[in-house]
């Protein structure tokens, strides 16, 4: 489950208009949701608070053998309005499970930031005057401090700064800087970090048609043989800033790449992979494919994940390795838990369909079942709900080939926020 300072985080991008779909990084971002989740240890206990569309605080409290914690602060220049109360938070906004991606949008105009007043910019918006985000977490009692500081540049571009200082690191810290750009069409980042004075560059590029170049009217659509919809039929939107939109295809296909080279130890690395992924007019059940290759090291890496019902999910992941011929099998599943209804509820939420009125979002949601088994005989089990005011997770690990230790780990985590 995801931390509140995590949920506002990702509302700052949303407000912001960034697609955190659409980068090398998130190629194998559902997979990852669905296989390698966290599971808590031990007690943990953590309060968090929106005081203001700007301000958001954090403190966290465990116990694994030692008593632990952290306090994070959060400030946007961006007014958030996000559920923050723990009994009002979707469910679907703090748990990571199957991604699906939606169509992809044109970048806005630069000029569509502007804001302007009696002939004079008020809006304040430069380089160095766009939406930011500045957040900090201090852990106790080790004394190690994160940083990150995000900044959008322009419509296509953002920059992301994060830092660590810890006395146990080389040089008492790093610091990484991330530029990322996307233009709907193809993505590109470019990554600097202390650490060794690592350079990198990834880029994804999207297969299919341009959401830069949508169609402005019937007869061009009509001229470059492209069928259009209006903008205002259910599930269509348009992407030209107009009334239409190009009808595209049910997938989509991305291909990226990954290099980076240290310059400090003389010694580089590279990645490639791809991605095909149906998308919301897809008719059939809903599901993602990927391949992922690292020349270098020989690893070689497919996975399949599937929607199979509107509460089931399901993964699997194959890691083989050209050069040891070792391999890796993991399977995993997502199960939504709806709360069971009387003839008399059923009856109501029925009239208040008729009456066009939509009950809250995940409202019979009861709790989400993970669980995840790899063929070394390692079971990982997580659930995820909610009681009362208070949204919970609990984890177990279990080692099937060790008799005399079964259970590795276990741990509850709350989460309360106002």
């Amino acid at each position: 489950m995801l931390g509140f300072m995590d949920l506002v985080q990702n509302e700052f991008l949303t407000a912001s208009r960034w697609n955190r779909d659409n980068s090398y990084g998130s190629l194998t971002a559902t997979a990852r949701a669905l296989l390698d989740f966290e599971t808590p240890r031990g007690l943990r206990l953590n309060i968090s608070s929106l005081s203001s569309a700007n301000f958001a605080t954090s403190y966290t409290l465990g116990s694994i053998g030692v008593v632990d914690g952290s306090l994070s602060y959060l400030y946007s220049s961006l007014s958030l309005r996000p559920p923050s109360k723990s009994s009002e938070i979707p469910l679907r906004n703090v748990i990571e499970g199957y991604r699906q991606l939606l169509e992809l949008r044109r970048p806005d105009e630069p000029w569509w930031w502007e804001v302007w007043h009696q002939g004079k910019r008020v809006d304040r918006r430069g380089l160095f005057r766009t939406d930011a985000l500045l957040y900090g977490r201090l852990y106790l009692p080790t004394s190690t401090l994160e940083a990150l500081y995000l900044r959008r540049l322009n419509p296509t571009s953002q920059l992301k700064i994060s830092c660590v200082s810890d006395s146990h690191l080389k040089s008492g810290g790093t610091i990484l800087a991330l530029l990322q750009r996307d233009v709907g069409k193809y993505s590109t980042e470019y990554l600097y970090s202390t650490d060794s004075a690592l350079l990198g560059i990834r880029g994804l590029y999207n297969f299919g048609p341009d959401p830069r170049k949508g169609a402005a009217s019937p007869e061009e659509a009509e001229k470059r043989g492209i069928g259009v919809h209006k903008a205002n039929e259910p599930g269509i939107e348009s992407t030209d800033g107009g009334s239409l939109q190009v009808i595209g295809l049910n997938g989509r296909f991305s291909a990226g790449c990954e290099l980076y080279y240290g310059l400090l130890n003389k010694s580089g690395g590279m990645s490639t992979g791809i991605r095909f992924a149906t998308l919301p007019r897809h008719t059939g059940f809903p599901y993602t494919m990927t391949l992922t290759l690292n020349p270098l090291m020989g690893n070689l890496s497919s996975s399949y994940a599937v929607k199979a019902s509107p509460s089931l999910a399901l993964c699997s992941r194959f890691d083989f390795n050209v050069y040891s011929y070792e391999s890796d099998l993991q399977i995993g599943m997502e199960l939504w838990r709806r709360k069971n209804k009387t003839k008399e509820q059923e009856a109501v939420e029925w009239a208040f369909e008729k009456m066009g009125k939509v009950k809250k979002e995940d409202e019979d949601v009861a709790g989400v079942l993970k669980a995840r088994v790899d063929q070394e005989g390692s079971v990982r089990l997580l659930w995820d709900g909610r009681v009362k005011e208070l949204l919970y997770s609990c984890g177990l690990v279990i080692d099937c080939k060790r008799r005399d230790n079964v259970f590795r780990a276990i741990g509850l985590e709350v989460q309360y926020s106002s």
